[in-house]
């Protein structure tokens, strides 16, 4: 028998990802990448396993049986995990043993959580990636959410040495948000004091996140945008980057995500690189807020995250 892990209980929604099928909008197929990038990079810093594919969990109760001897790691949201009665550090790798039971029992801060295995995942590339594209039904497993029972394979189990991110590296997940964005394609189709309420650095009035949201978009609530009268109040479908902000008809923002390449609505903004992970991480009843910022300054936050991300400094155990 190959050696595997055996899902005992996915949470609310568990799926194999990576970080993105990409090159495909052009033929309407989206990235599905993993919502928090950082997290994904952090875990093959860890377990010494780039480009491999990982769980992104989202709701506790996780729970999986390990059936070989392998190194495994934690990082996204953090949770309060258990292997078997032994309390477990965050973003940082740790060893099971053969029958040993992974337990997922609280989330304290954020939303999605990933969890990686030492060599990977044993299964299939589709059109270049691991991850699950849910609406058409391919790649991941079986192109769709992990059940309980189902095994997953183990592509090469190995044990590298146990590592921890340092504390500082691990980024805030709590409610408010702060999320930087640039001005989008359609932001004058919207009055001057809706603008200057949206981009406010310290607005008196947030949003929140609804209850509406999921891997394609997150829905907000609190006041609304207001059209100027002579603009319509949709637009002929254009392409859509991940962390865009339309605004439909009812003015509340819809900050869109990684399964979606075209949309009709006014985009008033793009939420820039640097933030996106972050929206791996909103609640139902979070509050955001949107600090505008110039092109400039968004290449240099991104510049900044990236070189941390490929220098991840690492200590041992």
């Amino acid at each position: 028998m190959d050696a595997a892990v055996t899902i005992r209980n996915p949470g609310l929604m568990t799926m194999i990802v990576d970080l993105g099928r990409n090159g495909y909008s052009d033929m309407g197929v989206p990235s599905s990448a993993a919502l928090d990038g950082y997290a994904c990079r952090a875990l093959a810093a860890l377990l010494d396993s780039p480009d491999t594919p990982v769980l992104e969990v989202t709701g506790p109760r996780f729970a999986l049986r390990f059936d070989a001897e392998v190194t495994c790691a934690i990082t996204g949201a953090r949770v309060k995990a258990f292997l078997d009665d032994v309390p477990l550090l965050p973003w940082a790798s740790f060893r099971a043993g053969r029958g040993s039971i992974l337990r997922v029992r609280e989330i304290t801060e954020g939303f999605r959580y990933y969890i990686g295995f030492a060599g990977g995942l044993k299964i299939d590339r589709v059109m270049g990636s691991y991850t699950t594209n849910l609406e058409c039904r391919f790649g991941g497993y079986e192109g769709r959410t992990l059940m309980g029972g189902d095994v997953l394979s183990l592509a090469a189990p190995g044990q590298p040495d146990i590592r921890i991110l340092p504390d500082h590296l691990i980024p805030p997940m709590a409610s408010p948000h702060r999320l930087r964005v640039i001005s989008g394609p359609e932001s004058d189709y919207f009055t001057s004091d809706s603008l200057a309420t949206f981009w406010d650095k310290d607005p008196q009035e947030l949003f929140s996140t609804s209850r509406h949201l999921n891997r394609t978009g997150i829905r907000m609530k609190g006041k609304p945008l207001l059209f100027r009268p002579e603009v319509p109040k949709s637009i002929i479908s254009e392409g859509i980057l991940p962390g865009t902000v339309q605004i439909p008809g009812d003015g509340l923002p819809i900050v869109m995500l990684y399964e979606r390449t075209i949309g009709g609505y006014a985009r008033v903004a793009t939420v820039i690189r640097a933030d996106r992970d972050r929206l791996a991480h909103l609640r139902p009843g979070d509050m955001v807020y949107f600090e505008r910022i110039t092109i400039e300054e968004a290449e240099a936050s991104w510049k900044e995250k990236k070189d941390r991300m490929e220098a991840f400094p690492l200590s041992g155990k």
